[in-house]
C-alpha cells in the first residue's frame, strides 16, 4: 500500500449550521466533503416517527446550509474539492436508528438508483459513501451484499465519474455485512472509510497500526483510509492519537488517505478546525 493525497470529511449531520467554507482546505490534495446523510426514510416533518421507504433516499443533512448552490460555490472556489453523499448513517436525526430495511433486492435497488441519481444531479455530487450501521431482522447478509453491490454497479455504469466508498467499523454484526460485500463487489468500491475512531482511548500508535493492518487484510487491495473524530471522544481515540497514528502509517508508506468525523463537531469544539489543518498537512506533505 502506498501513501496518497486524499483527505475526506463528513459534514452536515448535526445541524450546527456549518458551511463548506468554514472548513480550511489545503490546495495540495484531493478534498472530499461527505454530506451526512441521505437516508431512505420518510422526512421527519411528515409523520410522528420517520419510517423506511425501501430505497427512496432523501437528504437529511443540514439542507439549509449545505445547498446545491453551496456545493457549486465551494467547488468553483476550490477545484480540488469533490462532494459526496453518505447514505444510511447511525440515525434519522437522532429520532430513530437508520435501519437497512429492503422489501426486496430488486425493488430496493431500483428505488435507490433512481432517487440517488436525482440527488446526484440536483447537488452535482461526485460520489456515494455507504454507511449503514443497523440492519433489519429480515435483511440477511446476502440481501445487503446484493442491494449495495448492484446499486454501486448501476450508479457507476450510468455515471462513471462517481467515487464510491464503504464505511464499516469494528463490530461483528457490521463486519459480517461489509466484508462479504467487499469480497464480491470490490471492483465497484473505490475506498474504505474505516471508522478507526470506534476503538478505545487506550489505543496507542503501535496498536492503531496493528488495527489498521488487520482491516487492510479484511479489505484486501482496498484503499483503507485512516480516521479519527473530533468533538466528544470520551473513551475513544482522541484527535491527537489519530494524528500521531496517521504520521506513523505515512512513515510506513501505507496511508492512502485520511478522514475526519466531523466538520460539525469541529465547529462546535473549542479548538475549531485545528485537526483538519494538521491532518491535511500530513497528507499534502508526504
Amino acid at each position: 500500500m502506498t501513501n496518497g493525497y486524499l483527505f475526506r470529511e463528513y459534514i452536515g449531520a448535526q445541524s450546527t449550521g456549518v458551511q463548506f467554507s468554514d472548513v480550511p482546505i489545503n490546495t495540495k490534495l484531493s478534498f472530499h466533503f461527505i454530506l451526512a446523510f441521505a437516508i431512505d426514510y420518510t422526512p421527519v416533518n411528515q409523520k410522528p416517527t420517520p419510517t423506511p421507504t425501501n430505497g427512496v433516499f432523501s437528504p437529511f443533512w443540514d439542507t439549509a446550509a449545505l445547498t446545491p448552490a453551496a456545493v457549486a460555490a465551494i467547488k468553483k472556489a476550490h477545484p480540488n474539492v469533490a462532494v459526496m453523499a453518505g447514505i444510511g448513517g447511525d440515525s434519522v436525526q437522532d429520532i430513530v436508528k437508520a435501519v437497512f430495511t429492503p422489501n426486496s433486492i430488486d425493488s430496493w435497488v431500483d428505488n435507490a438508483a433512481t432517487s440517488l441519481e436525482r440527488l446526484i444531479t440536483q447537488y452535482d455530487l461526485d460520489g456515494v459513501d455507504v454507511d449503514y450501521e443497523h440492519f433489519a431482522a429480515n435483511a440477511d447478509v446476502n440481501t445487503f451484499v446484493e442491494c449495495i453491490g448492484r446499486l454501486l454497479t448501476r450508479l457507476k455504469q450510468r455515471i462513471p465519474r462517481l467515487t464510491t466508498s464503504i464505511a464499516p467499523f469494528e463490530d461483528d454484526t457490521v463486519q459480517r455485512y461489509y466484508i462479504p460485500l467487499y469480497k464480491k463487489y470490490s471492483g465497484v468500491i473505490d475506498l474504505v472509510n474505516f471508522q478507526f475512531y470506534g476503538y478505545g482511548a487506550n489505543t496507542d500508535v503501535p496498536t492503531y497500526v496493528m488495527f489498521y493492518d488487520k482491516q487492510a487484510a479484511n479489505y484486501p487491495g482496498g484503499k483503507v483510509l485512516a480516521s479519527f473524530k473530533t468533538g466528544d471522544t470520551t473513551g475513544l481515540i482522541s484527535p491527537d492519537q489519530g494524528i500521531s497514528a496517521a504520521k506513523e502509517l505515512q512513515r510506513q508508506n501505507k496511508l492512502p488517505g485520511l478522514f475526519i468525523w466531523s466538520a460539525d463537531s469541529s465547529k462546535k469544539s473549542s479548538y475549531g478546525f485545528k485537526y483538519e489543518i494538521e491532518g491535511q498537512q500530513i497528507i499534502a506533505n508526504h
